[in-house]
C-alpha cells in the first residue's frame, strides 16, 4: 500500500536544548489507521505538530502525498485535519458558523450540505445553534472533530481525541472513524486509552524519549510479543512443584490449587514449551487437572514491557 505520509530523519530540539524528536523515520499508509502510542512526553504531540506544520523541525523531511510540508505548506495543509488536545473553541460562536467558518479557512467554497453531514454524523445537528460556550465538554471536542472534517481532509489526525469524554460519546466517535476511513479517509490517532488502538488501528508505532522504538502491524505485534497463560485448576492442591515439571515457566497459584503456565505465542509447538508435552507430563507426575483456560496479554502489557526494557537500557540503541 502506498504512503500518504513520508517522515524522513526528522529531528526537533527546542530553543531549551530539549530533544522532543530523534531522527524519526516514518511511513503512514495510505488509507490506514495509525495509533501512536507513547508515554507523556515521547514526542507524540510534537510530532503531529511537525507533519501539520506547527512545529519547525530542526532537520528532516516530511511530505503528504508527495508535497513537501515547507516548500508547499498550502497544498499539504489543506489535506490535514488536526483535532488538538486542547478544547479550543470559539466559544460566542454557533457551532454552525464555527464549522462552516473553519471550512472557508482552507479556500473551500461553501457546502452546506457538506456541514449538515459532518454535524449529523458527530450528534452535533440539533445543537448547530448553540453558541460553544454552552456545550460540554464532550460536545466540544466533537465540534473540533467536525471543523477538522469541515475541509474534507485526506489525512485526519486525533491527537488523544477521547480524553475526558464519556463511552457514548467514544463509540460514536469511532464508528465515524471507521466511516471515514472506509472513505479512504488515511487516520492517525494518539490516545491513553489503549484499548481503543487494540479494537481500531491497523497498525501500532511506539515512541519514547522521542524515538520511533517499534513500528507493527497490530496483529503482527500481537502474534510476535504476546504472551499466552494457561490456568490448570488442579483436583488436589500442591505444596510443591515436582521436580518432573521443572523444565516449563510453571507457578502455583490460588494456595496449590492452579498451576499458571506462561508461554509465548509463537512457541507452541517446542517440545519444553507445547501444552500437549506440559499436560503428558503431569499425567505422568500423577497430577489432575478438572479444568484449564487460557488469556492472551493484551496491548497495553505489550506496551508496558515495550517502554520499561527501552528505560531501563543505558547503552545506545538504534530506533
Amino acid at each position: 500500500m502506498p504512503s500518504i505520509i513520508s517522515i524522513s530523519n526528522l529531528s526537533k530540539t527546542y530553543a531549551s536544548g530539549f530533544q522532543a524528536l530523534r531522527n524519526v523515520n516514518l511511513e503512514i499508509r495510505r488509507g490506514e489507521i495509525f495509533a501512536l502510542l507513547g508515554p507523556n512526553g515521547a514526542g507524540k504531540t510534537t510530532l503531529i505538530g511537525a507533519v501539520c506544520g506547527l512545529v519547525s523541525p530542526s532537520s528532516g523531511r516530511i511530505t503528504v502525498d508527495g508535497h513537501d510540508i515547507r516548500s508547499g505548506y498550502r497544498e499539504t495543509r489543506a489535506l490535514i485535519g488536526l483535532v488538538p488536545q486542547e478544547l479550543t473553541t470559539d466559544a460566542f460562536e454557533s457551532v454552525w458558523h464555527t464549522v462552516s467558518f473553519s471550512r472557508g479557512l482552507f479556500g473551500k467554497p461553501p457546502n452546506p450540505a457538506h456541514i449538515e453531514k459532518v454535524l449529523r454524523d458527530l450528534s452535533l445537528w440539533d445543537k448547530k445553534d448553540n453558541m460553544i460556550r454552552t456545550l460540554s465538554g464532550g460536545m466540544k471536542r466533537r465540534v473540533l472533530i467536525a471543523k477538522a472534517l469541515s475541509h474534507e481532509p485526506r489525512v485526519l489526525f486525533l491527537d488523544e481525541p477521547t480524553a475526558g469524554v464519556d463511552v457514548e460519546l467514544r463509540q460514536d466517535m469511532w464508528r465515524l472513524v471507521r466511516q471515514l476511513r472506509d472513505t479512504g479517509v488515511t487516520i492517525i490517532l494518539t490516545t491513553h486509552y489503549i484499548d481503543e488502538a487494540e479494537e481500531m488501528a491497523d497498525r501500532i508505532g511506539v515512541i519514547s524519549k522521542g524515538e520511533i522504538i517499534l513500528i507493527e502491524d497490530k496483529v503482527e505485534l500481537m502474534r510476535k510479543l504476546g504472551t499466552k497463560q494457561l490456568t490448570l485448576q488442579l483436583h488436589e492442591p500442591l505444596a510443591f512443584l515436582p521436580p518432573a515439571l521443572a523444565g516449563y515457566q510453571l507457578e502455583l497459584a490460588a494456595k496449590g490449587n492452579e498451576i499458571l503456565y506462561t508461554y509465548d505465542v509463537e512457541d507452541t509447538q517446542g517440545e519444553r514449551t507445547g501444552i500437549p508435552a506440559l499436560l503428558q507430563t503431569m499425567t505422568e507426575a500423577g497430577i489432575r487437572f478438572k479444568d484449564l483456560h487460557t488469556t492472551q496479554s493484551s496491548l497495553e502489557d505489550i506496551f508496558v514491557t515495550l517502554v520499561s526494557d527501552r528505560h531501563g537500557h543505558t547503552g545506545k540503541e538504534a530506533a
